[in-house]
């Protein structure tokens, strides 16, 4: 398989817009690939996340590679290049911000990605062999690359279009929808609804003014809930704030080393349900005990409660990382539940203990319900109806 990467002389550039739009393309066809992909791999877990047909989970991942490299040749291959200069361009551009360096940096590697991507694609191996698979193989965290991160580079080339914001307030307009806003925000009548960042680093956030049963929508730039926010535009719709206001930069990351499509194999994990009805189902105190420590178990298949306390620890680093008023005292309470969960799951492993220390079983009288009663025979007497109200039964 060759890319197409020879253009045609005298033929013009593509505009920014048809660049970006190819490396959307890829990445959504990379996205259904993946959802493709995973749907087939479920299908070689058992119910605990574990990979009992390790062949079929080969064959699946082969094909995914190989779709990869299709995709890739197909939409982005011939533009790939080109919407490199045209990203590092609009980079130049921009007014010095903390997230360029980053940006420039993550070009960098889509264009290391891209170069050898190119080098292999212009030495295919023979179709079906071994070494094309392995080829493909060797590819996919190239072409996961531009998945994960080609939106910052169309993105860019794409703010090459965009528009240019211009104040539409004076000092003095805009000192008095500020002096607006602000009231209306410690009276409950500042309804925020978007937030985005701009390319020179600052936020900024919608919200609508409600004064007298009537509602503006203003632009603030800031944090809405630390001091020096100001109003930098009022409009009558949402679309026209758009229209009007520097366009969004692609947002951040949590984790800088996080890919969509390159993630771990999930850990055996029991659900909450399991574990409820292995209580339900059991006998003796050993199993209610077992179930109970299964929730609270560590490491590797950590159990439900290990998660859980995961996930809120997860939350309050996202929430501090959004660098806002906010988000601090947000993650503040997640740290604190955090802390609760560890206490809880302490209290459960040592209820857990002391119950299978019991060594105790249920008592017989707790005999069980037939859910499907015997049916009469088919040649029996039928039970004596009941004496219809309002009768009285004669006695001989």
């Amino acid at each position: 398989m060759t890319a197409a990467n020879a253009s045609v002389p005298d033929s013009p550039a593509p505009a920014a817009r048809e660049l970006a739009n190819a490396a959307r393309t890829f990445r959504l066809r990379m996205a259904v690939i993946d959802c493709e992909t995973q749907a087939v791999l479920d299908t070689t877990r058992d119910r605990y996340g574990r990979t009992v047909q390790a062949g079929a989970a080969a064959a699946a991942r082969a094909h995914r590679d190989e779709a990869a490299v299709e995709a890739y040749a197909t939409y982005l291959a011939p533009h790939a290049e080109a919407l490199l200069d045209a990203a590092r361009l609009a980079l130049d551009e921009l007014p010095p911000a903390r997230h360029l360096p980053g940006w420039c940096a993550v070009l960098d590697g889509l264009a290391a990605s891209a170069s050898e991507i190119r080098r292999t694609l212009d030495r295919p191996a023979a179709p079906g062999s071994q070494a094309e698979r392995a080829q493909h193989a060797a590819l996919w965290p190239r072409l996961t690359a531009w998945a994960d991160h080609g939106f910052i580079a169309s993105n860019l080339a794409d703010q090459r279009d965009g528009q240019h914001h211009q104040a539409p307030l004076t000092d003095e307009e805009q000192q008095l929808w500020t002096e607006k806003a602000q009231a209306a925000r410690r009276r409950g009548e500042l309804e925020l609804t978007e937030s985005w960042y701009a390319a020179d680093g600052q936020p900024i956030t919608l919200a609508y003014l409600v004064e007298d049963d009537d509602s503006t929508v203003v632009a603030l730039r800031g944090d809405p809930d630390a001091p020096g926010w100001q109003v930098i535009g009022h409009y009558a719709y949402e679309y026209e704030a758009g229209k009007a206001l520097p366009a969004p930069v692609p947002p951040g990351v949590l984790r800088a080393d996080v890919s969509r499509f390159n993630r771990p194999v999930p850990a055996p994990e029991v659900s909450l349900l399991d574990l409820i009805r292995d209580v339900v189902e059991g006998h003796s105190a050993g199993d209610a005990s077992n179930a109970l420590l299964g929730a609270v178990q560590r490491g590797y298949d950590a159990g439900p409660m290990i998660r859980l306390q995961e996930l809120l620890e997860t939350s309050g680093q996202f929430a501090s990382a959004l660098e806002t008023v906010q988000g601090r005292q947000i993650a503040a309470r997640l740290s604190a539940l955090s802390r609760q969960i560890e206490l809880l799951t302490c209290e459960v492993e040592e209820a857990a203990e002391d119950l299978g220390a019991t060594v105790a079983v249920l008592p017989p009288h707790r005999t069980p319900v037939l859910s499907a009663r015997p049916r009469p025979a088919v040649d029996a007497t039928p039970p004596t109806a009941a004496p219809r109200a309002g009768t009285t039964a004669r006695h001989r």
